[in-house]
């Protein structure tokens, strides 16, 4: 059995697939018959009440006989899952090999497209999957599926991709060719999309037919404008080209001749960790959601959501819109009320478990999004209606929740109101006519070009009363059930840890007071308002300036979210990557990924024990891994300020880390890890009071 493992060493098989865009063609060589795009693997989702993991796989294909995949599986090496029994529990295992059924479910363009159904009993010990295309075999044509005992070793990420004017030389590395690093040595069973997958802001440039109508100059012709047939089959053959030269090997171009980039070790990550994706705006193109409600009702703007959507489901989820059975009934999907406004279909979050105690909801944000709305009412009544189902069939100790835009992150309220004040309406016109700064409006409506970003934020104006109001319902599901709640969040461009956590009361004349801000310091395993937003973005893009750190951490100090809560940041960066002091240590503006590993698995897993250097019991403070391992409390470290909080290492926990590029220009691709350790609660059947909250009555949605 043990020659089953065969270790692959990622830096030989894939130094050579670490490129920039001085090594990129103009053009990708797609080929004209064969596989022109996967295998692309998907988590579709595991019950665990019949012991079963479901996924799937994609194949897209010209002018061949539908591919066969086989499949061999047996024990990993990891043990994981099997505790100290682990090594005999694998020796003694079986192998088995068959091939995985397979459904050609949807044709477009001359393409086919096939689902491949995985399916697999899970044991008391980490598998090894190796597949294999006809005849053929690849090194990474491979995947695990944890044992049954164990929770997920998770990857999360967004923004993968280049926004359209990005100058891709500065990026010699991958953050890719990292990954699959140290997948190599820490087998992740799953990577979370967080939004951005894909940018397909290039639909204004290279869709011919629709940059035809975003350069109309008469409004009222473009306000009237159809969605005609030729149109539609336009916006399709971009979105579809798009999708099978990124996904299919990682080439992606711009509007300038300097942006274009080749991730060769994408398709390769796909191919080797099972995904679930949320979507985000640059799924489709930059703001879609957040531009006026006219303009969204627009015949041809929705229709670029339309079609983006039809391919989203595609490649992301693979299944197609016309699959009322895939589409609709898979248990894994929470479907929103009704159909939305502007793409017209219901919006697809998901719901699945990640492991027996470990829940994951990917909310979608975006199908349902309005400049004065995310997510309708009607859908939150049903998402919490799924999550107290979920949690009645089996102890949960953590709940990941996947929003794509940050909700515990600093308000920049008073550049909403900048960029939207009559003041600025001479110039947005002087800017509109290219008279001045053509760059300070978007061709879409005539809006600021920041515009949309900030009315994309949950802390705009237009969602503070919705934010408030989910952030709320999670704290009372979380306090209620004993769960502890981590929010995963994407596209800002630079990585942060925001934190919602029970109120340190300063200002006191009991010496009861005193005591209770102890526990909120000492025992945060213990409080049932804690729970952290990690920010990570972005894996590919272009991270903001040093200065908007700056800015950022101005804005970052301790904010009153009702009587009993406070929101603020971690400050997990005092150390740049080379060790040095960092000014800015809440927000770090290098390109990213993160990872949520339970301290289960890390205990059992050589590499990452030697990693962390922690046991059960240990209190770490959050921040840099350095050759120590993380920091832990000593009586020279104790906790200077407010906001540095000492976590627990608890035997349900989990440790979140931050990867962040080491050096841009080099090929090696290292990152720095920054971390902070989980615990799960304690705590359960409380009752959570919300006075003071502000904008709404989080009892009574229906004010909103």
């Amino acid at each position: 059995m043990q020659e089953f493992y065969d270790p692959w060493d990622t830096q030989a098989l894939y130094q050579d697939k670490v490129q920039g865009c001085d090594t990129c063609t103009d053009k990708c060589a797609v080929p004209e018959r064969g596989i022109v795009c996967g295998p692309i693997l998907r988590l579709v989702g595991v019950d665990y009440e019949r012991n079963l993991y479901r996924g799937s796989l994609l194949l897209v294909c010209r002018d061949i006989a539908a591919p066969q995949v086989s499949f061999v599986a047996g024990p990993s090496d990891s043990g994981i899952g099997a505790g100290a029994a682990g090594s005999s529990a694998s020796a003694s295992a079986s192998q088995s090999h068959s091939y995985f059924p397979r459904v050609l479910f949807f044709e477009e363009q001359g393409l086919q497209f096939y689902r491949y159904t995985i399916e697999f009993e899970m044991q008391d010990y980490e598998q090894l999957i190796k597949y294999a295309i006809d005849t053929e075999i690849k090194p990474h044509y491979r995947f695990f599926v944890p044992a049954k005992t164990a929770n997920f070793n998770t990857i999360s990420y967004s923004c993968n991709g280049f926004s359209l004017s990005v100058d891709t030389t500065k990026f010699k590395g991958s953050m890719w060719f990292d990954i699959l690093n140290k997948h190599a040595k820490t087998h992740y069973h799953v990577m979370l999309g967080g939004g951005d997958q894909i940018y397909s802001d290039g639909v204004k440039i290279f869709c011919d037919k629709f940059n035809d109508w975003l350069t109309e100059k008469n409004p009222s012709v473009k306000a009237r404008a159809k969605l005609t047939p030729e149109l539609r089959a336009d916006l399709d053959k971009f979105y579809l080209k798009e999708y099978i030269e990124w996904y299919g090997y990682g080439y992606w171009k711009g509007s300038t001749p300097k942006s274009k980039t080749t991730q060769a070790c994408f398709p390769i990550a796909m191919a080797s960790i099972p995904s679930i994706n949320i979507w985000d705006d640059h799924d489709i193109i930059d703001g879609f959601g957040s531009y006026s409600h006219s303009f969204m009702k627009n015949e041809v703007f929705s229709g670029v959501g339309k079609a983006a959507y039809k391919y989203y489901m595609l490649f992301q989820h693979h299944v197609s819109i016309h699959e009322r059975e895939a589409y609709l009934e898979n248990p894994s999907w929470l479907l929103g009320h009704k159909e939305s406004d502007y793409i017209g279909e219901r919006s697809h979050s998901v719901f699945t478990r990640i492991g027996p105690t470990w829940g994951m909801l990917g909310l979608d944000c975006r199908t349902e999004r309005k400049i004065k709305q995310i997510v309708s009412w009607d859908t939150y009544a049903l998402v919490f209606k799924r999550l107290e189902e979920e949690v009645a069939k089996g102890k949960m100790d953590h709940l990941m929740v996947m929003l794509g835009v940050p909700i515990a992150y600093p308000r920049l309220v008073w550049l909403e109101w900048l960029f939207s004040s009559k003041f600025l309406a001479p110039l947005k016109y002087l800017s509109k006519k290219g008279l001045i700064a053509r760059s300070l409006v978007n061709e879409f409506n005539g809006d600021v070009e920041l515009l949309d970003d900030l009315n994309d934020h949950w802390c705009a104006r237009h969602h503070k009363k919705e934010r408030n109001f989910l952030v709320s319902k999670l704290q009372d599901f979380g306090a209620k059930h004993g769960v502890r709640i981590t929010i995963l969040s994407g596209d800002v461009h630079l990585t942060t840890i925001g934190r919602f956590r029970s109120k340190l009361h300063s200002h006191h004349i009991t010496s009861s007071k005193d005591s209770e801000v102890e526990r909120v310091l000492d025992e945060p395993e213990n409080d049932v308002r804690l729970m952290f937003n990690v920010i990570s973005s972005a894996v590919v893009n272009t991270p903001p300036p040093t200065a908007m750190s700056g800015l950022l951490q101005k804005r970052s100090g301790i904010h009153h979210f009702d009587r009993e809560t406070d929101e603020d940041v971690v400050p997990l960066f005092k150390k740049d990557v080379d060790g040095t002091n960092r000014k800015f240590f809440s927000f770090m503006n290098r390109r990213n990924w993160s990872d949520l590993l339970p301290v289960q698995n890390v205990l059992q897993n050589e590499y990452l024990r030697n990693l962390y250097q922690v046991s059960e019991g240990d209190k770490c403070v959050p921040g840099i891994i350095s050759d120590s391992g993380l920091e832990k409390r000593t009586s020279d470290n104790s906790p200077e300020e407010k906001q540095d909080v000492l976590y627990p290492v608890t035997s349900q926990g989990f440790i979140a880390t931050i990867h962040a590029e080491k050096d841009a220009l080099s090929v090696e691709s290292k990152s720095v890890g920054y971390a902070v350790v989980v615990p799960e609660l304690k705590r359960a059947n409380i009752s959570l009071s919300h006075k003071g909250i502000k904008h709404l009555d989080a009892t009574n949605p229906s004010e909103a």
